[in-house]
C-alpha cells in the first residue's frame, strides 16, 4: 500500500492496483493530513478548525468521527489475514495514520533523492537515473486540490526538497556532457523560479558549452534584472564568479565537475595540480572569506596548469618542425 500527496491525494492498492481516491474535498482534506504527519497524533481540534474554519457544524465532534469512518471503510484492511486491523487509529487527542509496512510517495522521494545526491561525485550517471525516478514520483503540487493551512511547513519542506532534487539533476547531466539536452528544462525553471540562483547559473554552463556564450550572458543580465526588481539585491558570489569565467572563456567551465559548488573544484583538482606546480598552492592555502575565494583561488591555479601545457605543446610541436625539416640522413 503507498499513501500519496506528491499531487492529488489517493492511495495505491498494489495487491490489487486499485487507485483508492476519496470523492468529497473535506475527505481528500482529512486523509491528506493524515498522510503528511504520518505516524504522528493528529489533534482532532486541530483537525475541526481546518476543515469547517468558516462553517463549524452544530455537533463538529460527530462530524468529524463520521468523516473518519468514511475513511476507514474506504481503506482495504492494513493486514489481509486481519479484516478488522485499520489504518487509522484513534487516539486519545485525535488520530493517526499508523503506516506499518506500507510506504508513502513522499517518503519514497526522499529516499531516492537523497541516494542520489550522495552518488553526484562518485557516479553522476547513476546519481542522474536515481534522481529521475525521485522527480518522477511528482504528479502535481503537494496536496493538490487540498491545501491545508496545518501542513504548510511539511509541504514548504517538500517543495524545496525537490528543487534541490532537481538542481543536483542537471549538475549531474552537465557532469555527464548533457549540456545540449538541458538547456530548454532549465530555462522554463529559471521562468518558473526567478529567484532561485542556482538555475541560472547551471543554465550558464550549459549554454556556454553548446557554443551560446551570448546566450549565457544573457542569462545573467536575467537573472540580475529579477533580483533587483523583486528583492532589491544584486546576484551572489556564485553566480558573479561564473559571469567572470564565461567573460574570460574560463577553461574550468569545460571540466566536469565545474557546475558544482565551490569547494567542489579543489578536490577533484587538487592532486593533479599540487603534482605539477608544487608551489601552487601558497595563493590558496589561506583561509578563504567564502566560497567564492576558495573557487577562483582553484581556478587560477588551473589557468597556471594550462599555460604551462600550453607552452610545453608549443615547444613540442617547434622541435618536431626542426627534425622534419632536415634532409633524412643527418636526423
Amino acid at each position: 500500500m503507498e499513501f500519496r500527496i506528491l499531487g492529488s491525494v489517493e492511495v495505491h492498492d498494489e495487491r490489487t492496483g486499485l487507485r483508492i481516491v476519496p470523492s468529497g474535498a473535506k475527505q481528500r482534506a482529512l486523509l491528506g493530513a493524515l498522510i503528511t504527519k504520518a505516524n504522528r497524533t493528529v489533534g482532532a481540534r486541530r483537525l475541526i478548525e481546518e476543515l469547517w474554519a468558516q462553517t463549524p457544524p452544530a455537533n463538529k465532534a460527530n462530524a468529524l468521527q463520521a468523516h473518519i469512518r468514511r475513511l476507514r471503510r474506504l481503506l482495504p484492511p492494513s493486514r489481509p489475514d486481519e479484516p478488522q486491523q485499520e489504518w487509522i487509529t484513534t487516539c486519545a487527542a485525535g488520530y493517526a495514520l499508523r503506516l506499518g509496512g506500507a510506504a508513502t510517495d513522499a517518503g519514497r522521494f526522499r529516499r531516492a533523492a537523497l541516494e542520489g545526491r550522495s552518488l553526484l561525485d562518485r557516479d553522476p550517471e547513476r546519481a542522474a537515473r536515481l534522481l529521475r525516478r525521485a522527480l518522477a514520483l511528482w504528479r502535481g503540487p503537494v496536496l493538490e486540490g487540498a491545501p491545508l493551512d496545518m501542513c504548510a511547513g511539511e509541504v514548504a519542506q517538500l517543495e524545496e526538497a525537490r528543487l534541490v532534487a532537481l538542481e543536483a539533476l542537471y549538475e549531474a547531466c552537465l557532469r555527464t556532457r548533457r549540456h545540449h539536452e538541458i538547456t530548454g528544462e532549465l530555462t522554463e525553471l529559471t521562468v518558473h523560479h526567478p529567484l532561485r540562483e542556482r538555475f541560472y547559473d547551471l543554465l550558464m554552463v550549459a549554454l556556454y558549452r553548446c557554443g551560446r556564450q551570448a546566450d549565457a550572458l544573457s542569462v545573467y543580465d536575467r537573472a540580475r534584472a529579477r533580483l533587483a526588481q523583486e528583492l532589491g539585491i544584486e546576484p551572489g558570489p556564485a553566480l558573479r564568479g561564473r559571469l567572470s569565467a564565461v567573460l574570460d572563456h574560463d577553461p574550468a567551465l569545460d571540466l566536469p565537475d565545474c557546475a558544482g559548488h565551490p569547494g567542489r573544484l579543489a578536490v577533484a583538482m587538487g592532486p593533479l595540480l599540487d603534482a605539477r606546480d608544487p608551489g601552487a598552492r601558497t595563493d590558496a592555502a589561506a583561509p578563504a572569506d567564502g566560497g567564492d575565494r576558495a573557487l577562483h583561488g582553484e581556478i587560477a591555479r588551473l589557468r597556471r596548469h594550462l599555460d604551462r601545457l600550453t607552452r610545453d605543446h608549443q615547444a613540442l610541436l617547434q622541435r618536431f618542425d626542426q627534425l622534419a625539416a632536415r634532409p633524412a640522413g643527418s636526423r
